[in-house]
């Protein structure tokens, strides 16, 4: 072969192999996908050969979803009335509220707003109306009577008044005295008298108008000890952690004080951070405290609040949560706000729980049976429950905002 004929097949070949490469990279840079036909409701018919070899992920859901039959994902609604799911909430403040509590009328909300001072109280639809024209700049702690139209009004340079929202009356009372409690028949209140010298210390009971006193107790070095707690049938007015040492861990004696200096047998307490209520009667006390026997999560416990058996027929409810996130509905049956999720320690450190969503439970405190009745729409920790009169609403208020809420029991 001629170098001449070489050199021209050589030439050749340089140009097939750029009319391959060039062609090559058309197919793979260039060229449209192959047209694929989709019919609404169907999965798309992959040409044969396209993406071969990769699996398919199929057709998927949101995270939490439940998947309806049919296959269409939906949320579960929220239900009007509460009936142990998800149930709708009803906020009926906008801002942040002070001391809710149910008002004289048993249907309405008072509450004190710290933004102008003022009492006001408001209704399931919302219409809000002032307890009086008066105003309460920077008022502190603030205790009412059990119907709602008495309260107890302390302020951080000391003052402390009772002020008497049905008459529009006011009565100043020292300004050493602090941790005011109402008696059941709302005439009379019971108060810490804290002297600087210990010896003037003691456990106070004055008229409600101002016009007598009566120590009933001397608290000495002692006063963070003692809880002021006024019993319904009259009898016991607070409690002392200050009883004798009890055998067995975690073990204490709560020591209650008498109205009329009585000596009542003292509670065997199982853990720390006892706080109690007596239901409406006073013949029972539920209390919680955070022991060793559960990990020092909070429980709820129930005893005999009856002077001739105080303390006796103790049993857990099972329940772990705290008192102050309960409230009476009938002399045997309880409402409470129940963390959904609760680890070791918790009641001893009490603020991890402000970030966890609480369900509502029922406890009949009799039986000890309870069942949960609603968890709220939104996410929310808990604060200060309270049953309107007919028991047809429950009301409460979000931990992180304040804002006052409502939902439907019945």
């Amino acid at each position: 072969m001629s170098e001449r004929l070489k050199r021209v097949l050589l030439i050749i070949g340089f140009v097939l192999v750029g009319f391959a490469i060039a062609a090559a990279l058309y197919v793979v840079f260039f060229r449209a996908p192959a047209e694929v036909t989709t019919t609404p409701g169907t999965q798309p018919e992959i040409p044969e050969g396209v993406n071969e070899g990769l699996p398919s992920a199929g057709v998927g859901a949101p995270v939490g979803a439940q998947e309806e039959v049919g296959g269409t994902a939906a949320l579960p609604a929220a239900a009007p009335i509460a009936d142990g799911g998800v149930t709708k909430t009803q906020a009926i403040t906008t801002g942040r509220v002070i001391a809710p509590t149910l008002a004289a009328d048993g249907a309405s909300m008072a509450y004190y707003d710290r933004t102008d001072g003022r009492f006001y109280k408001v209704n399931a639809e919302g219409d809000v109306e002032r307890l009086s024209d008066k105003t309460f700049p920077k008022a502190e702690t603030i205790v009412w009577n059990d119907a709602g139209e008495k309260a107890v009004i302390e302020f951080p340079d000391g003052g402390n008044i009772v002020y008497d929202f049905e008459n529009e009356k006011q009565i100043t009372f020292p300004s050493h005295w602090e941790d005011f409690d109402f008696s059941p028949s709302t005439d009379e209140i019971i108060a810490k008298s804290i002297g600087l010298d210990p010896n003037n210390r003691s456990l106070v009971i004055a008229s409600a108008d101002g016009s007598r006193t009566l120590s009933i107790a001397a608290l000495g070095d002692n006063a963070d000890k003692v809880t002021v707690n006024w019993s319904p049938n009259n009898q016991v007015v607070a409690f002392s952690r200050t009883g004798p040492g009890v055998s067995g861990a975690g073990r204490q004696m709560i020591i209650p004080i008498g109205k009329n200096r009585e000596n009542f047998p003292g509670l065997t307490i199982e853990g720390l951070n006892f706080d109690a209520q007596w239901n409406p009667r006073g013949d029972k006390i539920v209390y919680s405290s955070a022991g060793a026997q559960d990990e020092y999560r909070p429980q709820l416990w129930v005893v005999d609040g009856n002077p001739g058996s105080l303390g006796e027929r103790r049993r857990s409810l099972g329940i772990n949560t705290w008192i102050d996130k309960c409230t009476f509905a009938g002399n045997s049956t309880m409402y409470c706000a129940v963390p959904q999720a609760m680890g070791p320690n918790i009641g001893l450190q009490r603020a991890i729980a402000d970030n966890i969503a609480d369900g509502i439970y029922r406890i009949n405190i009799e039986t000890g049976a309870s069942e949960r009745i609603a968890i709220p729409q939104t996410p929310q920790s808990i604060d200060a429950l309270t049953v309107s009169r007919d028991g047809s609403r429950l009301f409460f208020t979000d931990k992180a905002t304040g804002i006052l809420q409502q939902l439907q029991l019945k």
